[in-house]
């Protein structure tokens, strides 16, 4: 009997003990935390308009240069950006090539002195879309969103286009193009594009991927077709970052994209153009 009491005491020290070395183990790694400052976080403005600790970067592709960045937005500023566009949708044209001179949406251009351009209605681009004036650039959300892009591609807000959000329905597609330009009017007027951001603001879309086809040595999934290259499926708050020009400072042929044909549902997506100087 009195082996057994002193058994079972020994069980019973044997376990207090380890319940406090686990709360000393749990107090010792609550300690390591604050002191990385990530708790802190909380509480500043700043990272909370950066998203840090909250977005997840994914490289995909370091040949085109492609990361995928995880909950890059929250929904509310998804939904602002929708409600935003919609009432102010167009149909979706395209730059004349030959000239370089046929931006869409005149209004959104007046800081490239092109009030008197107009678009080219196209087959290449399939969708509706408008973008964010000079005005709208300043508003508090957009300019939270405009600071993390700014981080996360590390290039200077102000090189930056204004924001491109668009629409695109059920069987609207945009073939494989390259975001560079090829000629001198853009060029002069901030500089070749560096990099692209690509955001998107809306869930369950059948299709719709962005597609990469020259990116990668496998096969993806691109509007219910099985083809070579990469493809990043639209998720709401996600968004895709791709460069342009290759670290040797030349325009990267390999950055060739396009938006897979939409199967069901609607895909909404924000766009940031990137360039090599300042733009305003």
């Amino acid at each position: 009997m009195v082996g057994m009491r002193v058994i079972f005491g020994l069980l019973t020290f044997v376990t207090v003990g380890m319940i406090i070395g686990a709360l000393f183990q749990l107090a010792f790694i609550r300690k390591f935390e604050e002191s990385s400052g990530i708790p802190r976080w909380t509480n500043d403005k700043d990272a909370h308009i950066l998203r840090l600790g909250i977005v997840k970067p994914e490289i995909i592709s370091w040949s085109p240069r492609i990361i995928v960045l995880h909950e890059f937005l929250s929904n509310e500023e998804c939904d602002y950006l929708r409600a935003v566009a919609k009432p102010r949708l167009q149909i979706s044209t395209v730059v004349d090539a030959k000239t370089g001179k046929a931006l869409i949406y005149r209004s959104s251009f007046s800081y490239l002195n092109s009030k008197s351009i107009v678009g080219i209605k196209s087959n290449v681009r399939t969708s509706s879309g408008m973008f964010l004036s000079s005005t709208e650039r300043k508003f508090p959300i957009v300019q939270a969103i405009e600071e993390r892009i700014a981080l996360y591609s590390q290039v200077p807000k102000e090189n930056g286009e204004l924001i491109q959000v668009l629409k695109y329905e059920a069987s609207q597609f945009y073939k494989p193009h390259h975001d560079y330009f090829a000629d001198t009017y853009n060029l002069n007027r901030g500089g070749q594009r560096i990099a692209t951001v690509l955001m998107y603001l809306s869930d369950a879309v059948e299709g719709g991927e962005t597609y990469f086809p020259l990116a990668g040595s496998g096969e993806c999934s691109c509007g219910g077709k099985v083809v070579n290259g990469i493809s990043v499926k639209p998720v709401k708050g996600d968004a895709v970052l791709f460069w342009s020009m290759g670290l040797d400072g030349q325009s990267d042929p390999k950055s060739v994209h396009g938006g897979c044909e939409v199967l069901a549902g609607e895909k909404w997506s924000a766009t940031k153009w990137m360039r090599q100087r300042s733009t305003f």
